[in-house]
């Protein structure tokens, strides 16, 4: 799905399909980020008035480009988990074996369908954190370029928490729920806080 054109994405994203959704968007976002953060290390890499910082910024930029990868894998990873969610819906309910069987399923894919959007939050504050060094470290000229990756960044993480949370809520298993929600909250909590030391760093 990373492959296909921006326009193609957004027909389908536009359809009626359930997928990709907003878990998907979530990671097209992070993913984003990151490639800004890419963007503001190479700006400054190779320029003789950064040459002190040159291979903090090399460093932040590989580390940028695992990351933009693996967002952009997670889109299509977003899509499989919530599809697997509505295949198990789908399986038959006749018999009590049949029905049992589909309840396994629909609980073991709103488990994946929680955890895969978390891991989505999680790679998203790293570009939030790379994002910080960015514009602490790197061209005065791309500053603001750095400031929007936190922002995108933020956006992937809390839309992806989001995701998460609505799952959360049809999962019987008490204490996944727990620890799954207490995770969430100190994500967001954590990726809000951080955009904000961001954006408050700089003043024009």
């Amino acid at each position: 799905m990373k492959n296909i054109s921006i326009t193609e994405l957004a027909e389908i994203t536009a359809s009626k399909s359930a997928v990709p959704g907003g878990g998907s968007m979530a990671a097209l976002c992070g993913g984003l980020g990151a490639a800004l953060v890419e963007m503001v290390s190479n700006l400054t890499i190779g320029n003789k008035k950064y040459s002190d910082v040159e291979d903090k910024m090399i460093s932040i930029r590989n580390k940028a480009q695992i990351l933009r990868n693996d967002l952009l894998d997670y889109i299509e990873k977003d899509s499989n988990a919530y599809a697997q969610v509505m295949n198990a819906y789908k399986l038959p309910n006749v018999n009590d074996e049949e029905k049992r069987v589909r309840v396994t399923e629909i609980q073991n894919g709103l488990k994946n369908a929680v955890l895969v959007p978390l891991e989505i939050a999680i790679k998203a504050y790293k570009v939030i954190e790379l994002s910080s060094e960015a514009v602490k470290f790197g061209n005065n000229n791309a500053v603001t370029d750095g400031m929007v990756s936190a922002m995108m960044a933020r956006t992937a993480a809390l839309a992806a928490v989001l995701n998460a949370k609505i799952n959360l809520a049809s999962i019987k298993d008490e204490l996944f729920v727990s620890e799954m929600s207490e995770k969430a909250s100190k994500l967001e909590k954590r990726c809000i806080e951080e955009e904000n030391r961001i954006l408050n760093s700089i003043t024009f």
